[in-house]
């Protein structure tokens, strides 16, 4: 399991991965409907907060998201970073 930190990505991708998310599962927001954009922005608040993490799984090729706490009983895993090293 990778880490891919947030600012590692475009804002475009990282809306996509986000969007991508919240649609393949859902989420239950009780009595009140909730907007793709506020569930958006729920999600991202979760991400700066760091209670959630994207995470990349190469051997099913799939971004996700967990909670930090989940990823951290995954035991082993890397962190990707894209930034040049000039």
């Amino acid at each position: 399991m990778i880490l891919i930190p947030p600012d590692q990505l475009s804002k475009d991708a990282l809306r996509g991965v986000v969007e991508e998310f919240i649609l393949r599962e859902g989420t239950d927001y009780g009595l009140h409907e909730v907007s793709l954009e506020g569930k958006i922005r729920e999600v991202m608040s979760q991400l700066n907060a760091k209670t959630i993490v994207i995470t990349f799984d190469p051997s099913s090729e799939n971004c996700t998201l967990l909670t930090s706490q989940d990823f951290q009983k995954l035991g082993q895993h890397d962190t990707i970073d894209t930034r040049s090293h000039d």
